[in-house]
């Protein structure tokens, strides 16, 4: 009996001593497997130059090397705050469930302003926890290590809930901050790449947009240009340009790019307290991380996503042409201090263009208000005076010539050489003014409603313009002489099958007189139903008089007389 104990007892230290040898092996082979899992994290996350892909890696990466259900990684903004979260094991439900959106207070805070690894048995335990929001999924571990970017904190990795309702431990918090050290190496290689791409794309943009503008492209497309390739640009899901009106009081999205463009064209809303109006006034862009809306109703902001936008000017005070904006969905990655410099000079750059398209504009219709004054001035110093002085000469011959039918012949020239003057002289009062000044004018409105019926006859009507149109037929008659006038050149188009038309306006002797001649095939059958009766009434309204005659030798003749007071 004895001696059986005395053999036994030796054994105990053995079976120990195997033990603690397997128990260190089992310790290798973990950590091996370790070392393994934490080079294929690093190789993972090091294959993608796409920030956005990175930084979602670098946490799927660390949570399987700890084997935990949350993870989430915190860029910290320029003012300290976290400008982006991006979370992995939540559900988008989950995440539209919570009430708040994380901005760097309680522990996610105490990161942020002590730089150092932290790691929690119970999170609620800590006096800095700062508790949850409705809505947010229970967490208890935790555990939290920066990521330097070249001696910066670029942001924080948070990982929680241990699987199994283990404890985060010595060895975790060294693997993660592994991983945290070569996910510093892949941000700056994304950022970099992504600072060249960038670069690339706005000078690709740029110039297509001063092309644009150059080539004469109207001031809304270029806009709608703008738009888009700023939206490409930054990867933005809604772009808009809204245009302050002349006061400032008001501002209107005048084009729009992406999601909810549709409803966004065209909203107009009141500039005071804006971040639109602040932009205009002080010419300097406007980052925020999130849009928050207020109690009360604004029609832009209602229309717009609620996650991080940028505003940038068009142009420098006191010449801001309007504000470009630009928002990503929520929990998108803000506008960073390298974007918004690059949107800047892209927007600074569109506005020059602008100006200098603005500029051509401007030049070239005074070159032409030069050549019309110049054409219009040989016309009436050389041509019409060349007329009359013919006119006054076949005159003179005309008393002197024996024979009646000769005679009468040379008074029907010297007729049409007096018609002709004064289509010449109409002529000369339409290019004295150029396009843009004729239009709101009675002599403008009354040239552009003749020039609209040339496509529809298919020849130009004759048109003379005599007095002072502008200045002596009241607002009310031209209105009324604007509106007879397309009513009769309609009639002549549906009605006469006439090869000539001929205008005129004529304000003589406190009386507006309005003649449109055909040759075509005469009065219409049912005068009823032409519109004609509709012309006897405008004239009769004003005091004034309407015939309608058989032209010589076809044709109609409609004669509208109205007194100027």
């Amino acid at each position: 009996m004895g001696s059986g104990a005395d053999q036994i007892l030796p054994k105990l230290p053995l079976e120990e001593l195997l033990g603690e040898v397997q128990s260190r092996l089992q310790a290798v082979v973990a950590a091996q497997d370790g070392v393994h899992a934490l080079l294929e994290a690093v190789v993972s996350i090091g294959r993608d130059l796409e920030l956005e892909t990175v930084l979602r890696r670098i946490v799927e990466a660390a949570i399987r090397l700890v084997d935990c259900r949350f993870g989430a990684l915190g860029v910290i903004g320029d003012d300290g705050q976290l400008a982006q979260f991006i979370p992995i094991g939540v559900t988008e439900d989950e995440i539209a469930r919570i009430a708040e959106w994380p901005h760097g207070r309680g522990l996610l805070g105490l990161l942020i302003k002590e730089p150092a690894a932290l790691r929690l048995e119970e999170i609620a335990d800590h006096p800095e926890s700062y508790g949850f929001p409705e809505g947010h999924p229970p967490m208890r571990t935790f555990l939290g290590v920066p990521i330097r970017v070249r001696d910066e904190v670029f942001g924080n990795l948070y990982l929680t809930e241990k699987n199994a309702g283990r404890q985060f431990d010595e060895q975790d918090e060294t693997i993660v901050a592994a991983l945290a050290t070569a996910a510093g190496i892949a941000i700056d290689n994304a950022r970099q790449y992504d600072a060249t791409r960038r670069r690339e794309t706005w000078l690709d943009a740029s110039a297509e947009v001063t092309q644009a503008l150059l080539s004469g492209t109207e001031f809304r497309d270029t806009l709608q240009l703008i738009a888009t390739h700023a939206r490409a640009m930054t990867s933005s899901d809604t772009a808009a340009v809204a245009v302050p009106d002349r006061d400032g009081r008001t501002m209107r999205v005048e084009v729009a790019d992406g999601a909810g463009a549709d409803d966004l064209a065209g909203v107009e809303f009141a500039a005071e307290g804006t971040l639109g109006a602040a932009v205009v006034a002080s010419g300097e862009p406007r980052a925020v991380n999130e849009i928050r809306r207020g109690p009360e109703p604004a029609p832009l902001l209602d229309r717009l996503p609620d996650g991080p936008a940028l505003l940038v000017p068009l142009g420098t005070p006191p010449h801001v042409r309007g504000v470009l904006v630009l928002v990503k969905r929520r929990g998108g990655t803000p506008f960073f201090g390298p974007t918004a410099r690059m949107v800047h000079a892209f927007a600074n750059q569109a506005a020059v263009g602008l100006e200098l398209a603005e500029a051509r504009r401007e030049a070239e219709r005074h070159g032409l208000v030069d050549d019309r004054e110049r054409i219009a001035r040989d016309l009436h110093d050389v041509v019409v005076q060349r007329l009359f002085a013919s006119a006054m000469s076949l005159t003179a011959a005309a008393r002197l010539i024996d024979r009646a039918d000769v005679a009468a012949r040379v008074e029907r020239t010297v007729d049409d050489l007096d018609a002709t003057i004064r289509q010449i002289r109409s002529t000369i009062f339409a290019l004295q003014s150029s396009k843009d000044d004729v239009a709101p004018t009675l002599r403008g409105r009354l040239v552009n409603v003749v020039e609209s019926a040339r496509e529809q006859l298919g020849f130009a009507p004759g048109l003379q313009l005599v007095g002072e149109l502008d200045n002596a037929v009241p607002d009310q008659v031209g209105e009324q002489a604007v509106t007879v006038l397309q009513e009769a050149l309609s009639n002549a188009v549906r009605h006469a099958r006439a090869s000539r038309v001929d205008v005129v306006v004529e304000a003589m002797n406190g009386r507006l007189r309005l003649m449109v001649a055909d040759d075509g095939v005469g009065l219409p059958a049912d005068r009823r139903h032409s519109g004609l009766a509709n012309l006897a009434e405008r004239a009769a309204a004003l005091g004034g008089t309407f015939e309608l005659a058989t032209g010589e030798p076809t044709g109609t003749v409609l004669t509208w007389r109205v007194p100027l007071r």
